[in-house]
Formats: structure tokens, C-alpha cells, sequence
């Protein structure tokens, strides 16, 4: 479910030949928040981590009380967490189960740049909401992993001697599957924060005082000018059937008021399912942070293995080489060229891009890979 080659080709186009940067899968820039974590757990795909995991839970199956645990837990809830679950378990399996779980977690944390702050981020629940009947009805259960590649046609499973199954992802099967994955919403919102904290750090996100400027400051009661998004919608979000809802996000690109390339994430968590129009009345891009009245909008997918410190270290790698020529360029294609074609295989999924967003514009925008659209317009956000 990936873009198209050719499309992809002359996306990415030929990367900054001065970036020497490591991938996203099985690496972590050490940071201030993951120090105990990356030091305690070799940093390891998350991936193979989930696969692992899944493997060992559906051995520990065999224990009926551990069972009968997990059972009841994926049919109260559509997931929960693996790690409060073996931890909380007075089942002999589940105990010795936690200590593999807790390691596991401290991998994922490691493998997608994250700190201890994020909490636990493995889950586990039923792959689909149309299993509850067979589990209910008995039916011994399969244990899978989200599936690494968005181009398979299957993916693997595991049943409780360890056996792995080859499933077919073009429809849920009839037999029940639990599902290890992370918690995409929890790790978009930290992620972001830690790309946040690396471009504030490089002055890439940072407002620069009106004193530096020589220019005077808005009065406070002015408010500020803003462009808001009415709805937006999806062709393809990037994620099958098997992952559940889509982990969205959109990095708007500009030049700050000091002239030095600016980027601004914004978290679109309601935005799960393709083919789906959506109502967010959500502020796009704030134009009190940007020089010129035009900016982009990169539109991208967390698919699980995206390691946030390394996109936020391409994202400065690239911009920080970028300077002000006195008119507005547009900074998408600098992004977008800043990540590597290996990064396109299940890491952050490029979605659609919209370029020179107007602090005018108005009315529908399709996207330039066509594959969304957004209606917006202006918004002015007075101050109280």
C-alpha cells in the first residue's frame, strides 16, 4: 500500500549529498530521555521485537489460566497493555512472561528514539472486531505481529506450540488473532515531541523576539492569522486492514521570521480510515511563526518502526543548509529528499504533500500526489 515507484522516484528524488545518516530501522541517536533504556537494551527493530513477543505470548497460551487472561482482556477492550498485563498476572505463564514483555518495551522504546517518559507502548488485542464470535465460541487463538511491509500479501502467526501460520491479509481470517503492536497514538504524540525538542534546539521552531528582528511587535489584542483546515480526506492512508487505525501527522515547512527554514508538526489523530471525509476545523499553520505568506505541508503515516530522533536529525540535517534568498522556495521537496528510499518501507509513509499554502487560499486543495485532499481557509484567531 506503499506510493508507486515512479511516484516515489520523483518524490524523493536524489538525497542531500551531505547528509550521512543512519536508517530509521535498528537505530537510535542516544538522547537526554533514553539513556537507561538504549544502555539496559541493544536497540533492535521494532518489527522483529513485536514478532518475538508474539511468538513467546502465544506459546504462553498453553497455560488455560494465562488463557483465559488474555481472552478476557481482548474482549472487554479492543487492546491493552502487554505490559501492565503480564505485570498484574497471578497466572504462572503471564509472571513469566512480564520480564520478556518488559524488555521487549524498552526495545521499541529505544528503536524509535523514545525516553522512559512514554510509558509502556506494546499492546495486544484481536486483530478485528469480527473475531469476538470465534473467540467466545473457543476457538483457539493465533498470535501475530503487525506486518512490517505494506506491500505483503500475508503475514505470519503463531500458535501456541510455536508453529507459524501464513495468513492472507486481503480479509480478516475466521480463526481468532491477537495482535502485538504499538500503540501508534502514544508514540506519534511523544515522537513529535522529540522532533519538537530537536528543531527548537537548532532554531528551527523557535519564535525569534521582535528585538532581533528590528521590526515592531503585534499588538496582543491583534490576535493571530491562521489557516484552518474544514475537512480533509484520504484516498490511501497507508496502513492495511490488519494495523487499524492510521497514526497521521503533518510537518508544515516555511521560513521562520528570521529568515531560517521553520518546521511545525501537527498531530492529526482523528484522521484513521481511507475514504472518509473528516471535519477537524483544526489550525493548519499559524502565520504569526512564518515570514512569507506561503508555506507546505508534508502529510506522513508512523508505521511502526519510525525512529523519531533520526527523522528529526534528516529534518535539520537538510533545512539548516537551506538560507533565505529574499523569496518564498518551497522547502517540501528538501524534506522529503532529507529522508532516504530505505526509510519508505514501513517507517514514517509519505501520505500527499500540498505546496505554497497561501495565507489567502481558500476552498479545496488536492494534494500533489493525489491521494488526499483538504478545504481550508483563512482563520483569524482573536486575542482575549
Amino acid at each position: 500500500m506503499t506510493t508507486s515507484t515512479p511516484l516515489r522516484t520523483t518524490l524523493i528524488g536524489v538525497a542531500l549529498a551531505a547528509t550521512a545518516l543512519l536508517p530509521l530501522q535498528g537505530t537510535a541517536f542516544a538522547g537526554q530521555n533514553d539513556r537507561v533504556d538504549s544502555a539496559a537494551t541493544p536497540v533492535s527493530s521494532v518489527a522483529g521485537i513485536e514478532d518475538a513477543t508474539a511468538r513467546s505470548l502465544a506459546v504462553a497460551l498453553t497455560d488455560p489460566a494465562w488463557g483465559r487472561q488474555v481472552r478476557d482482556a481482548a474482549l472487554a477492550a479492543d487492546s491493552v497493555d502487554l505490559r501492565a498485563l503480564t505485570r498484574t498476572s497471578t497466572t504462572v505463564a503471564g509472571a513469566r512472561l512480564a520480564p520478556q514483555v518488559a524488555a521487549a518495551d524498552r526495545g521499541v522504546r529505544a528503536a524509535k528514539g523514545l525516553g522512559g517518559r512514554v510509558g509502556s507502548l506494546l499492546r495486544v488485542g484481536l486483530a478485528d472486531a469480527s473475531m469476538k464470535a470465534s473467540l467466545k465460541g473457543g476457538v483457539a487463538p493465533l498470535v501475530a505481529a503487525a506486518p512490517s511491509d505494506d506491500d505483503a500479501s500475508t503475514f505470519t502467526a503463531y500458535d501456541s506450540a510455536g508453529t507459524a501460520h501464513e495468513l492472507s491479509l486481503a480479509a480478516a481470517p475466521d480463526r481468532p488473532v491477537y495482535l502485538v503492536d504499538v500503540d501508534g497514538a502514544k508514540a506519534v504524540t511523544e515522537g513529535l515531541k522529540v522532533v519538537n525538542e530537536a528543531l527548537e534546539a537548532k532554531g528551527l521552531q523557535v519564535p525569534v523576539p521582535a528585538a532581533r528582528l528590528n521590526v515592531a511587535a503585534p499588538a496582543a489584542a491583534e490576535g493571530i492569522d491562521t489557516t484552518l483546515i474544514n475537512s480533509v480526506r484520504l484516498s490511501d492512508d497507508k496502513e492495511p486492514w490488519i494495523k487499524g487505525d492510521a497514526e497521521i501527522f503533518t510537518l508544515v515547512t516555511g521560513f521562520g521570521k528570521d529568515g531560517t527554514p521553520r518546521v511545525d508538526t501537527v498531530e492529526m489523530p482523528y484522521l484513521n480510515n481511507d475514504d472518509t471525509t473528516y471535519y477537524p476545523n483544526q489550525i493548519l499553520v499559524n502565520w504569526s511563526n512564518y515570514k512569507y505568506e506561503m508555506a507546505d505541508a508534508v502529510m506522513m503515516e508512523d508505521d511502526g518502526d519510525t525512529n523519531y530522533q533520526a527523522l528529526a536529525k534528516a529534518i535539520v540535517t537538510a533545512l539548516l543548509t537551506i538560507t533565505d534568498q529574499g523569496v518564498y522556495i518551497p522547502l517540501a521537496d528538501a524534506l522529503l529528499d532529507a529522508i532516504p528510499t530505505s526509510w519508505w518501507t514501513d517507517d514514517p509513509d509519505y501520505v500527499d504533500s500540498w505546496y505554497t499554502l497561501a495565507k489567502a487560499t481558500t476552498g479545496t486543495r488536492n494534494g500533489a500526489a493525489a491521494n488526499g485532499w483538504m478545504n481550508v481557509s483563512p482563520y483569524h484567531v482573536a486575542a482575549l
